[in-house]
């Protein structure tokens, strides 16, 4: 368990090494220059050693790998740079809005499992083979629709239909639940393929029927086998739903306008504002690497098979260089001559390997 855990503890950090050098060469690679624009719009009014002081900060003056080794080093101290447009830090700017974030993304994480769990359920286990086949092109209908057409929907029908809750976002949990519905239609969909076809699979395994042949009903099956043995690709598929979630709310919140990484990242844009932009990357980055260790960690838990170490592989290769003879009753060891063993009803058999 300790080397598992320490080899995906690696994996994560060379995905955060990659992020970051991916942002840096290809934000760098962008045409414009943002610094320049900032030291020549004359709404900034820098003097010329505020302005020598920006260059040398952000070390345009020195080589790209030199750059790229000094900000690295930055970003190791905690020191992320500041924004272009108003001076304020990156740390400062991303954890004014990444609360807000966090509750929509969170809230709809909640929504879209649950949403997933249902039509999954009903998809397989629905009495009417018409509910079945209809429930289970929802998800199919979920996927086809982009992210900003559901948001205007949800917001038309909701707020300026049935007034429920309000047009812009004013801090009040109601104004959440329809971003935060727009992001769970957004990641059930591929939930919900996902579980409905596990759970299609799992139903047919052999250990199911054995339960059944029990006596026991589809709702104990389910509970006591079907669910555990089908929660595995779905929990593997969670891991890049956040991903989706992350992306998702750079377009939920700037149609319900509400204020959280996502505006952050469309004012960056628009300002070419690239410290900012690296930081939204690295948070994104971090978020998607956090919750796919947690998803790693978690799969020995759920499927003990996965943990293998040095000891399990020895005790596999040395079962596959043996071959057991059912005609003869014997067991053929690597090499040598099948030898013959008294088998008894109930008792073990036992056979030494050279």
């Amino acid at each position: 368990m300790r080397t598992y855990i320490l080899k995906r503890i690696g994996q994560s950090v060379l995905v955060m090494w990659a992020a970051y050098t991916l942002s840096f060469f290809l934000l760098s690679a962008l045409p414009g220059d943002a610094v320049n624009n900032r030291i020549q719009n004359p709404e900034a009014q820098l003097t010329p050693e505020s302005a020598r002081a920006l260059v040398e900060y952000y070390g345009l003056d020195r080589p790209l790998f030199e750059q790229y080794v000094s900000g690295l080093a930055g970003i190791l101290r905690g020191d992320w740079g500041y924004s272009l447009t108003n001076g304020t830090s990156v740390t400062g700017l991303i954890g004014d809005v990444l609360p807000s974030t966090i509750q929509l993304t969170g809230l709809a994480l909640g929504f879209g499992l649950v949403l997933a769990a249902v039509l999954a359920v009903v998809a397989n286990y629905a009495p009417w083979a018409s509910v079945r086949n209809v429930v289970g092109s929802v998800p199919a209908l979920f996927g086809s629709v982009p992210t900003f057409v559901v948001g205007i929907l949800v917001l038309q029908f909701l707020s300026f239909k049935i007034h429920v809750i309000p047009s812009s976002d004013d801090g009040s949990f109601l104004a959440l639940l329809a971003p935060a519905a727009t992001l769970a239609i957004l990641i059930a969909a591929p939930l919900a393929q996902v579980l409905t076809t596990s759970i299609a699979a799992t139903r047919d395994l052999p250990f199911v029927h054995v339960l059944h042949a029990k006596g026991a009903g589809e709702g104990y099956a389910f509970q006591r086998g079907v669910l555990r043995n089908s929660a595995l690709p779905v929990l593997t598929l969670l891991g890049l739903a956040c991903g989706e979630l992350i992306a998702g709310s750079v377009v939920t919140e700037a149609v319900y306008a509400r204020p959280g990484l996502g505006q952050l990242t469309v004012n960056a844009v628009g300002t070419q504002d690239l410290p900012v932009l690296q930081g939204v990357v690295l948070v994104a980055a971090l978020a998607y690497v956090a919750v796919n260790l947690a998803v790693d960690l978690a799969y020995p838990f759920i499927d003990p098979r996965i943990l293998v170490d040095g000891r399990s592989q020895r005790v596999t290769s040395l079962r596959a260089r043996a071959k057991i003879v059912l005609p003869g009753l014997g067991v053929k060891a690597a090499g040598g001559a099948a030898v013959p063993v008294s088998v008894q009803r109930g008792l073990p058999v036992e056979v030494s390997m050279p």
